[in-house]
């Protein structure tokens, strides 16, 4: 499936309050649905000894599908293509490789 068939589909389904601006719940979802990903990978090394089994990758499969979801959700409050976001990202990461600037800190290294 391509980004941008996602973001309509999955529009679709968008059924939330507005808070203020309609991009603020989706946002907040957003990074709800990050917390729990990463959560559930904490466990896994605090619990599991760093070993993630099948059942553990089924929910992280899932929470990451909603990651996606509420990600979708805030492009399209902000009027931006998830296809748009994708390529800019990797434009920006290929650049940083090719100048030897993939580790480091700051946005504009």
């Amino acid at each position: 499936m391509e980004f941008s068939e996602y973001q309509t589909k999955s529009r679709a389904t968008a059924q939330y309050p507005s808070i203020g601006h309609p991009v603020v719940y989706p946002t907040l979802g957003l990074a709800n649905e990050a917390g729990e990903v990463a959560g559930k990978l904490k466990k896994v090394f605090r619990d599991k000894g760093g070993e993630i089994s099948a059942e553990t990758r089924a929910a992280l499969q899932a929470e990451l599908g909603d990651v996606l979801w509420y990600l979708a959700q805030v492009c399209t409050e902000l009027e931006i293509s998830l296809d748009e976001v994708a390529e800019a990202n990797i434009a920006k990461l290929l650049d940083r490789q090719q100048r030897g600037k993939i580790r480091g800190d700051g946005d504009n290294r």
